[in-house]
């Protein structure tokens, strides 16, 4: 019981990520640019850190605003790239903006005392500490984003899977994918964030075929090992958001292992 009361809000934030991620997961495969999650989840800590150095508390409102505002400036020129994705590979884009975001971490956590622990806690999160009232207010946050997908569904999905020189429909994916980036690594860290993003989803397409499957299988498959990873972190005290990002991440290793005997059945 006592067990169920303290992992009871970590797992309902995990419910809400996985939710949202899940989705922009399969406009992300969609659209090719698979580590576009790991390249803004990164800018965001990099804002962060940013406001971190320039006195602001991780859990202050003007160290969102100045990590999102970071997010923002990287989704405007992804979108902007995107228009010229046949003469420049976004792929390499995006290596370069994390790559970019990375060593300005580095340079900034070396003029930060106790730079070390905020390294950590950009990378992993710390989920098994938040409340019932940072719950809440993600949810709300990620349902303004998804009310906006589902009055918009039709342009984006155009924009995901057709292709095309949408460049507002671009940016307006890019900016609101940036806002939610910007809110689950506050939470929940850019590691954790990528495997939400990622895992669910490529596995889910790999058996299924329809958006709607794979939508429900990926939200079926992210809540059974986020419970899965929240019981391994607590019962043998271990980090939650490394042991989250391990039993995530292991998935697709054992699905390509054994893919030719899944393919069979």
């Amino acid at each position: 019981m006592e067990a169920l009361t303290f992992l009871a809000a970590p797992f309902f934030m995990c419910i809400v990520l996985v939710g949202i991620h899940c989705y922009l997961g399969l406009h992300v495969l969609a659209r090719g640019v698979i580590f576009v999650d790991l390249a803004l989840a990164q800018v965001a800590a990099f804002g962060s850190a940013l406001a971190f150095l320039w006195g602001y508390d991780h859990h202050d409102i003007m160290s969102y605003f100045i990590s999102l505002g970071a997010t923002l400036v990287a989704s405007f020129f992804l979108a902007h790239a995107n228009r010229f994705r046949f003469q420049i590979s976004q792929e390499a884009l995006i290596g370069v903006i994390y790559a970019l975001a990375s060593a300005t971490i580095i340079l900034l956590i070396d003029k930060i005392s106790h730079g070390s622990e905020h390294l950590k806690q950009s990378l992993i999160g710390n989920l098994l500490w938040v409340t019932w009232q940072d719950v809440i207010t993600v949810s709300i946050i990620y349902s303004i984003v998804g009310f906006i997908h589902f009055v918009f569904r039709d342009p984006f999905f155009k924009s995901s899977v057709k292709g095309g020189n949408h460049w507002w429909w671009d940016f307006l994916f890019y900016g609101l994918f940036g806002v939610v980036i910007t809110s689950s690594v506050h939470y929940a860290g850019v590691l954790i964030v990528f495997s939400f993003l990622i895992v669910p989803a490529i596995i889910s397409a790999a058996f299924f075929k329809s958006w709607k499957q794979r939508l429900i299988f990926g939200w079926s498959l992210g809540v059974a090992l986020s419970l899965l990873g929240m019981s391994l972190s607590y019962f043998y005290d271990l980090p939650s958001g490394a042991i989250i990002v391990v039993v995530f991440t292991i998935c697709p290793i054992l699905m390509t292992l054994l893919w030719p005997r899944l393919r069979g059945r």
